[in-house]
């Protein structure tokens, strides 16, 4: 009981203390904040949309999330950061309880500790994404595969299949396609292949399906094939085989995310055990042995490694399932040092909340345009026409500002920008007009990247004002260039 009443305290102050405070960030916090307000406001919890048009980058279970977090908080970084925080502590216990199972209380409160403490899951655990609920989904189970493999018990598999259909809701056909290898790749491990036909599938799979398409099944019917193409050709397909950013897209980098996201727990561990296994490699000759649940868990985090890493796109947060297998891992080796762990957990869980409050949310104001929607709305409310020049299109300045904001560009540079296909043009789906285009008879006000500035105002014509400045951006305002129609017909 005393264990539980620490994660809990715990868990409380790192991951729920200061997420009012915390800003939405661009581009992916505020593409789910508002794809969420806007289908609020619409009424309709179905299809996702954004800047008034149907949005197919994920599936709806986190946008449900964070409908139901507006409904009970409010619109607001509180309510937005509320899931992801529960679902954060949520992976904590089932960590102590998995671990517990698999060893004894001790390995699986240190392993929850390891957990909640590390940097990547502490970061992930404030972060407006799916990957949090995506990770408990799926460490679920296989949770739940597990105990009913070993107990031999079949209701736990319906529990496993329940999981998986949660986690497609989640993110897409990941949610089944990896605990579904990892499974495989155990039971071919164990030799025991023929365990397959245990393992309930029609009738769990019929449960699969019962639940997934309680949302596929209407998104098809009213969509159709840009649901499809979009859907499963862009955000699924195009993102395993076509790197979003090219520039990360490198053999080594979950090895560094691995290192830096289990910060400091790998800095004392696998040094620890590289030493361990290379004595024992250089006297044996042979593999060490692994117990059936240290298998599990080692093919548990390595298929979560490798498959991401093949992966044409890459992100800090893809590998997060990997992380309870590992935690467990690590508190195996760390249950012969107990100072050390003691030590660690205390200083770490002293450190991050200050890293909140002195490294995160100037982070995350940096990130964000939320002072400058305040001036962008004030001119709005006079009538004034938004848009916004240069950089990445600012999502959190429509959030916040609850304005229309138009992306505008040289001729050339917006044909480049349409969607076009299946590629990743598929995602700019912001109102975007050229230069050329802007409306001469309204006020305009212009957001602009500090870069852009001067190649904004050479060619764009007209008298610019400036009237405020941001961090990032210059606001300039152009009163009206030509005489509306109505005031002819006033004068008539």
């Amino acid at each position: 009981m005393v264990r539980i009443l620490i994660l809990l305290l715990v868990s409380v102050l790192l991951f729920f203390v200061g997420n009012n405070l915390l800003p939405f960030t661009d581009p992916v916090e505020g593409n789910y904040t508002q794809t969420a307000k806007e289908m609020l406001f619409s009424g309709d919890y179905f299809s996702p949309r954004i800047y008034g048009g149907y949005w197919y980058d994920k599936p709806v279970f986190f946008y449900w999330e964070l409908i139901a977090a507006y409904k009970m908080f409010g619109i607001n970084e509180f309510a937005a950061r509320f899931f992801p925080a529960l679902m954060a502590t949520l992976g904590v216990f089932a960590t102590y309880f998995f671990g517990r199972k698999l060893f004894d209380k001790s390995i699986g409160f240190i392993a929850a500790v390891i957990l909640m403490t590390s940097l990547e899951y502490w970061y992930i655990a404030h972060a407006v994404i799916t990957d949090m609920t995506l990770f408990l989904t799926v460490s679920l189970s296989l949770m739940f595969f597990y105990v009913g493999y070993t107990e031999n018990r079949s209701r736990y598999f319906y529990a496993a299949y329940f999981m998986a259909a949660i986690a497609v809701l989640t993110k897409g056909p990941i949610g089944l396609c990896l605990p579904g290898l990892i499974i495989l790749l155990f039971l071919l491990s164990e030799k025991n292949l023929g365990y397959l036909k245990k393992l309930c599938i029609p009738t769990g799979m019929i449960l699969f399906f019962a639940v997934v398409s309680t949302w596929y099944y209407p998104m098809y019917k009213i969509h159709g094939s840009d649901f499809i193409m979009t859907f499963l050709g862009v955000h699924n397909v195009l993102r395993a085989s076509v790197s979003e950013h090219p520039e990360v897209n490198v053999w080594y980098y979950y090895t560094l995310v691995f290192i830096a996201g289990f910060f400091p727990w790998s800095f004392y561990v696998i040094p620890k055990v590289i030493k361990k296994y290379y004595y024992k490699l250089k006297e044996k000759l042979a593999f060490p042995k692994f117990e059936k649940s240290q298998k599990f868990l080692l093919i548990w985090a390595v298929a979560v490694f490798v498959v991401f890493q093949s992966f044409a796109t890459k992100y800090v947060t893809y590998t997060l399932p990997y992380m309870m297998p590992i935690a467990i891992l690590f508190a195996l080796v760390l249950k012969d040092n107990i100072k050390v762990f003691k030590t660690t957990a205390v200083a770490i869980t002293v450190l991050l909340p200050i890293l909140l409050f002195t490294v995160a949310i100037p982070m995350c104001e940096k990130n964000s345009e939320k002072d400058a929607a305040a001036v962008m709305k004030t001119y709005a409310n006079n009538g004034a026409y938004l848009i916004s020049v240069g950089g990445r299109y600012p999502t959190t300045l429509v959030f916040y500002s609850d304005c229309e904001i138009v992306r505008v560009d040289n001729r050339k540079r917006v044909m480049t920008l349409r969607p076009n296909g299946l590629t990743w043009k598929a995602t700019n789906v912001m109102p975007i007009l050229p230069f050329d285009a802007l409306p001469e008879n309204r006020d305009i006000v212009a957001f602009v990247r500090k870069k852009q500035k001067d190649d904004f105002l050479r060619h764009v014509k007209g008298q610019w004002n400036l009237v405020d400045e941001t961090r990032t951006a210059y606001i300039y305002e152009r009163k009206r260039l030509t005489i509306p129609d109505y005031f002819y017909e006033e004068q008539r």
